[in-house]
């Protein structure tokens, strides 16, 4: 839902309108004035946010809290006007590390590549989410480090690949994304903001 303040030229949203690539959006939008609210993946993590889209409009969203914005997200629909405005976020790569070459082997030495990559991971301080046979490694750094660390170790029976965050964001919960793509950025937990 979208409410206009025009007072302080101030777009409220406290709900998503739709997706840009499902149901009758793409027709709809592809002949009305889009505005973009560009999001970085911190700030998509977000349920309060305050922020200018790229036509200078100022959007304030309030979402329910657990939800978070995707790329393509309407944030805003005036019919009558022809106008919308449109999420785009800015997810950085990630480090998908596959352990599923460790089935095959004996299960103490599974168990002991494990720990090691953990704490190579650990000793780099970079977040992760174990998901099945996978870990997820937002890009912290520089990929090529990212990389240099993985072949510095080269743990057997384990391969890894950098994929792009949108990716792998549809096989994550809500929590995991905010753990993984909140804390590539040095995300902390502040207190969001409640708007009048």
């Amino acid at each position: 839902m979208m409410t206009k303040d025009t007072d302080e030229a101030l777009v409220r949203v406290d709900a998503i309108v739709g997706r840009a690539a499902d149901g009758g959006w793409p027709g709809r939008l592809e002949s009305a004035r889009v505005d973009v609210l560009r999001l970085d993946q911190a700030e998509a993590q977000k349920s309060r946010l305050r922020k200018i889209t790229e036509g200078g409009v100022e959007v304030a969203i309030s979402l329910d809290r657990g939800l978070q914005l995707r790329d393509g997200d309407i944030l805003a629909w005036d019919e009558a006007r022809g106008t919308a405005i449109v999420a785009r976020v800015d997810l950085n790569e990630v480090l998908v590390i596959d352990l599923g070459g460790l089935l095959n082997g004996p299960p103490e030495e599974s168990m002991t590549t494990c720990v090691e990559l953990g704490h190579a991971l650990g000793n780099q301080h970079w977040a992760a989410v174990v998901k099945g046979l996978r870990v997820y490694v937002p890009l912290a750094v520089a990929r090529a480090v990212m990389a240099s660390v993985m072949k510095t170790h080269a743990f057997e029976g384990v391969t890894y690949e950098f994929v792009p965050g949108a990716g792998v964001l549809p096989y994550l919960a809500p929590h995991e994304a905010r753990r993984l793509f909140g804390a590539a950025e040095g995300h902390r937990h502040l207190p969001e903001p409640d708007f009048p």
